[in-house]
């Protein structure tokens, strides 16, 4: 009696165990189909360009698709909230500074950005570099603050939106140089870019993968670069430092998160292919000819990393008073 007892609760327990030892093989068998890879701007941009230059490569070594889906819209956040409420297992963001340094402290978010998604690997940066169009008389930061403090407000400034790093950088910059420009907010950088190089409007603090094709064709011009080193693909353009004003220090920054309750064992693959995928020749060529610096993280120092940019956007937010329009 004792013994049929004994074999009805191993009969039991191996039923409770079932669905975990199944989700053990469907970690270890991940992904089983497409990987989505969100991104919170409109093709063209920075953020554009450094999810699909990691989604062709990292393909093959997931063995399945990974596909770029663009969700332009509320200063990147939209594709981070499909993002943190995703449940199909395999969803991810290119977060960018905007969505998960800013947004949190200028937006009421329908999600937990500390607490709903986990940083799993570190990408890069890139600098934000002020440029203004070629109708612009100005060829020195000096020149351009000159000209704005003779006309205030008359300067536009364009953005690919509000609560992004061009919009920061522009607030900083105004505040340091003590003049008063206009933020014209755009959908996106390939917007405001038509406009800047039209002259509609006069100058911008994009990330440099956007711009810098822009740069080289002779269609804007190159002041500053907001990195505390020159950039390499730019070494005659000066930094903001050397410009005169060192507090305008803002690069934006790339790499990707999941929702918190992706499988630990997920994350960890995840982490070790991306950073497979930007070691890689090709990756590394393609990435720094727009301007980028790949670093490689843990993923431990990825979560610390993040947590400072956040408290370190939050003190220029609140020194600077910046707020929504």
């Amino acid at each position: 009696m004792q013994r049929r007892h004994l074999l009805t609760a191993a009969a039991v327990w191996g039923t409770c165990l079932l669905p975990a030892a199944v989700q053990a093989q469907d970690t270890v068998n991940w992904p089983t189909r497409p990987v989505r890879m969100l991104v919170g701007s409109a093709p063209g941009g920075g953020t554009d360009a450094m999810a699909r230059a990691v989604a062709d490569r990292l393909a093959p070594l997931l063995k399945q698709p990974v596909l770029v889906e663009n969700r332009p819209g509320v200063s990147n956040t939209m594709a981070v909230d499909v993002t943190a409420k995703s449940t199909d297992g395999h969803t991810m963001v290119m977060g960018v500074v905007t969505a998960h340094a800013i947004a949190p402290h200028l937006l009421k978010l329908g999600y937990d950005n500390n607490r709903d998604l986990v940083p799993v690997a570190f990408v890069g940066s890139v600098p934000n570099v002020l440029v203004v169009g070629n109708s612009v008389p100005a060829n020195t930061v000096a020149e351009l603050v000159t000209m704005a403090k003779k006309n205030p407000g008359h300067i536009n400034f364009a953005t690919s939106g509000t609560g992004s790093t061009q919009h920061i950088a522009a607030e900083v910059f105004k505040d340091a140089a003590g003049i008063a420009i206009t933020h014209v907010p755009y959908k996106g950088s390939s917007a405001a870019l038509v406009d800047l190089v039209s002259g509609q409007v006069q100058m911008s603090f994009d990330t440099m993968p956007s711009v810098i094709g822009q740069i080289k064709a002779g269609k804007l011009r190159a002041l500053a670069v907001t990195s505390p080193q020159r950039n390499p693909q730019l070494p005659q353009v000066p930094t903001m430092a050397e410009a005169g004003l060192p507090s305008v220090e803002i690069s934006a920054w790339y790499g990707i998160y999941m929702p918190a309750s992706t499988p630990k064992a997920v994350q960890q693959k995840v982490h070790d292919e991306v950073n497979k995928v930007i070691a890689m020749a090709e990756t590394r060529t393609r990435l720094e000819a727009v301007g980028a610096e790949l670093r490689a993280m843990t993923q431990a120092d990825f979560g610390a990393f993040h947590l400072a940019e956040y408290q370190r956007f939050g003190e220029i937010i609140r020194k600077n008073d910046i707020k929504l329009d």
